[in-house]
């Protein structure tokens, strides 16, 4: 008994010998996360810092080790714009330089009695030296380099992480915060495409002959399909726990906790109390919306606009059924009927 034991062949290896292939210990398969983009605008880490606290403070818990984007390229060029103080003026080159005095240089050369060109009756102002003359060379300051590093990364990093941010990759960053995002461990995020215009609908012009051959013309609008679908969640979610509706709308039909997050590429519609984070029109749709039965959220975004419960809720949308939308850059938020 146990030497047969000891030949049976084990799990991976007792396939392998059965079907002739090798067993397959991974895959490589294609993923879509939705990240935080935090976009800075300054490289004082110190400003930044306090900036975080004042915004956060009330809210310690708004992230949960959320995976973030660090954007750079709205930080300003190292040293500011190039200035022109400290340079020195153009110097004019005068004919005369260390050769005599300008009246000599202006004289007009003599000539001989046929007519002729005297050389030895030219002044030594106009006399042609062999000796070689000096070059001036002028050095041009154009200020600081491009591709220098705005900022310090390295410090950068851990001071997200105190507010529970996990920097994982850069965007909008030149050579040198490139070469120091990689010794640190961050990955080049793709810039983000551009939006898709929305498709207008078309208008077709439908002609009708009748008696008399009186032409009526009337416009009819075609609707435009829509490649839109729902994906639809009827179980609770729990803190930790993610959704994602990929180029769809998503419907919730129970509670999403604290510490839950759905996300959606159109809309988000939760019948249920919403106390987690909800993120519609994830790839950019401005037109996206978040209806919810009982509006208790930690976060509300659409677009890349949030906010947090650090800008308590409005109290005739707390704890009611209300809807969420998008004006320019302003989140509001309306009342539903009951």
């Amino acid at each position: 008994m146990a030497q047969a034991l000891a030949g049976t062949p084990d799990t991976a290896a007792a396939r392998s010998a059965t079907t002739g292939k090798a067993p397959d210990l991974f895959e490589l398969k294609s993923a879509s996360l939705s990240l935080l983009s935090l976009v800075l605008k300054t490289a004082d880490l110190a400003a930044l810092e306090q900036s975080l606290v004042a915004r956060l403070g009330e809210t310690p818990d708004a992230f949960h080790h959320d995976p973030l984007l660090v954007d750079l390229s709205q930080l300003p060029l190292p040293g500011g714009d190039a200035s022109a103080e400290g340079a020195a003026p153009a110097q004019a080159v005068s004919a005369d330089a260390g050769t005599g005095d300008s009246e000599a240089v202006d004289a007009p050369p003599k000539v001989d009695a046929n007519g002729q060109l005297s050389l030895d009756a030219l002044s030594p102002a106009g006399a042609v030296s062999a000796e070689p003359q000096p070059i001036v060379q002028a050095t041009v300051q154009v200020g600081p380099a491009a591709d220098a590093a705005r900022l310090d990364l390295a410090a950068l990093l851990p001071l997200l992480r105190r507010h529970r941010l996990q920097p994982v990759g850069v965007v909008g960053a030149n050579a040198a915060e490139l070469s120091q995002a990689a010794e640190l461990g961050l990955a080049e995020a793709p810039e983000a495409p551009a939006p898709v215009a929305r498709a207008e609908p078309r208008v077709e012009t439908v002609v009708q002959q009748v008696i008399k051959e009186v032409v009526v013309e009337r416009q009819v609008e075609v609707p435009v399909m829509s490649e839109a679908r729902t994906v639809f969640v009827d179980k609770p979610l729990r803190s930790g726990q993610q959704v994602y509706a990929k180029g769809a709308d998503l419907v919730v039909l129970a509670l999403v906790n604290h510490g839950a997050e759905v996300i959606a590429d159109g809309n988000i519609h939760i019948y249920a109390p919403l106390r987690g984070k909800a993120i519609a029109g994830a790839r950019g749709n401005t037109d996206a919306r978040i209806f919810a039965q009982c509006l208790e959220a930690e976060l509300i975004a659409i677009a890349g606009i949030y906010r947090t419960t650090e800008n308590p809720l409005p109290d005739n949308v707390r704890g009611k059924a209300a809807m969420v939308r998008l004006d320019g850059e302003k989140l509001l938020m309306d009342p539903l009927p009951q």
